[in-house]
This record gives structure tokens, sequence and C-alpha cells, in this order.
């Protein structure tokens, strides 16, 4: 059996998608080091964090091995990306509205996983779609409950940020236009996703299309009506879109917190961190300021080695 052009299409989107998301880690893992303070608490500070110290406490702190916490790390991070912590912390009211929206696209994602599980152990594992058996019975309605819920209060998030955005001053003076365009380009793709959900209620056609799709043409491919094509298409472009738009700050969480936030690990001399801030220092400036010459290095702005 061939593939159709929408199948094929699906399999470079996900090629697109994970170059894009290579490409933009790849670009923030080569960025320059950081202006580095020490900002604290810091939770891989084994021992220290609840209360806010850190290994600058000791008495000759240089003689001492740092003692560190991955752990303490993920937790916290977690704990930001699955709940936002910061934004519950520091602005409730937006925390509303953002915690629906990025907990319905979680669920999302958890469904698109569960579609990519059953249609493995239906094809591979032999398994009649249409039997009885427990996994089916699990599968239908994981399935049914995660993606109704998912794309509900993601739908109702996207339309409440939208209204904050715009209603409220201010954040309405630091929104761009872009990011009303990302709103209403993941709305769209929602709103015919909830059309083509009517004709869809159970998502048998969206199993069946997802076996299609890891069979490589030889499980056959449902009837797929008008609305429900638009929305896989709008989904493809989606997925193409992310990883090179500002909807990929989710792979910036990893160097925000570890790499920029949490980096207190002390500049020593013959270091890695000395060596590379002695290549930034030689670096020459491409703005200006009253206290900055541009195209002068910053020693030398430091230094005021310029006429």
């Amino acid at each position: 059996m061939s593939l159709s052009i929408l199948q094929i299409s699906s399999y470079g989107t996900l090629i697109i998608f994970i170059i894009g998301i290579i490409i933009r880690w790849k670009k923030w893992s080569s960025m320059p080091i950081h202006l580095r303070w020490e900002l604290y608490p810091v939770p891989h500070e084994a021992g220290r964090f609840h209360y806010g110290g850190s290994y600058l406490e000791d008495i000759d702190w240089w003689n001492y091995e740092r003692k560190t916490t991955l752990i303490g790390e993920l937790k916290e991070l977690f704990a930001e990306m699955l709940f936002i912590k910061r934004v519950y912390k520091y602005k409730r009211q937006l925390w509303w509205i953002t915690y629906p929206f990025h907990t319905g696209i979680y669920l999302i994602l958890i469904w698109f996983a569960l579609l990519f599980l059953n249609s493995v152990i239906v094809y591979y594992g032999n398994v009649a779609i249409s039997s009885n058996i427990l996994w089916n019975q699990f599968i239908y309605y994981a399935v049914l409950i995660v993606g109704s819920i998912g794309i509900i209060i993601t739908t109702l998030g996207t339309i409440g940020l939208l209204i904050k955005r715009y209603s409220d001053p201010s954040m309405r003076k630091y929104t761009t236009g872009i990011e009303y365009f990302n709103l209403l380009f993941i709305l769209v793709t929602l709103i015919t996703g909830i059309i083509a959900w009517y004709y869809d209620p159970d998502f048998s056609i969206a199993k069946t299309y997802m076996i299609s799709l890891i069979s490589f043409g030889n499980y056959s491919l449902p009837q797929l009506g008008n609305v429900i094509v638009v929305h896989i298409i709008l989904l493809q472009l989606l997925w193409i879109y992310i990883p090179f738009s500002k909807m990929s700050h989710f792979i910036g969480k990893y160097f925000t917190y570890h790499k920029v936030l949490w980096d207190d690990t002390p500049n020593l001399r013959k270091s890695d961190i000395e060596t590379k801030v002695k290549e930034l220092v030689t670096l020459k400036l491409p703005w200006n300021a009253p206290h900055i010459k541009k195209n002068k290095t910053w020693l030398e702005n430091v230094k005021g080695d310029y006429e």
C-alpha cells in the first residue's frame, strides 16, 4: 500500500521538528558565558538550599571540594515546568490562565504518546484494534479522557492569554505582534481540532491514522474528512514552526536555570571559566553608550585605552 501525501508530510514534519530542536539547542549551548552573579538560594547546594546558603560561607572555601546535588536542581526545574512555580508566586492572576494552557499542552503530548504506544502494540503486537482485551479498554478511556481534557483547557487557556495580553495594560505594552500571532496560530489549530473531534468523538480515526503512520503505509488509512485533513495540516505546520519561534522556550529552561541562574561554579585560576572570560573581554563591542565606546574591547573600555 503506497503512502499518501499527508502521511509523507507527517514524517517530514517530525524530521524538521527534531532538526529544528537540535539547531536551537546547539545555538544556545554555544552562546558566550553569561554575566555571572552569585544569586542564592541555588537548589544544587546540598544541605544549604533550604536557608539560601552557599559554599561561600566556608572559610577558605577554595580549599574544599564542592558538594552539589543534581536531584535538587531537577526537583526545582520540574516544579517550574509542571506547575509554573514562579508565575504562581509572583503573578498569581496570570497563573490561573497560563497554567491550564500549559497543562493542556502536556496532556495533548501525553495523548500523542498514548496514540503512538497503542499503534505499536496493535500493529507490531498483532492486537486487534476492536478486541475487548484489557489494554484496548484502558487505551480507549485514557485517550478519550486525556485528549478531551487537553484540548478543552488548552483552548480556554489560549483564549484567556489573548484576552489577558490585550486587556492588561502592563502586558499589552510588552506584547509584540508575533506573540499575538503565535497564540492565534495555536487557537486556530485547536478550533479545527475541536471540529475534527466532533466527527471523531472517540478518537478512533486518530488512532487508526497513527497506526497507518507507524506501519509505513501497510495499514489501511482511515477515511479522513476535509476538516480533519485541514486540522492535520495546521498541526504539522505548527510543529514545524515551534522550533524556530519563541515557542521553543521550553528548550531554554535548562540554560536559563542550570547554566545562568544557578551557575555559581567559582572562577578560579586556570579554570575553564577563566579561559572563557579572557576570550570574551577581548571582543569588540558592536554598540555604544555614554560609558561605552563602540568597536573597542571590554578591556579597552575598562582601561580607558581610547581617544
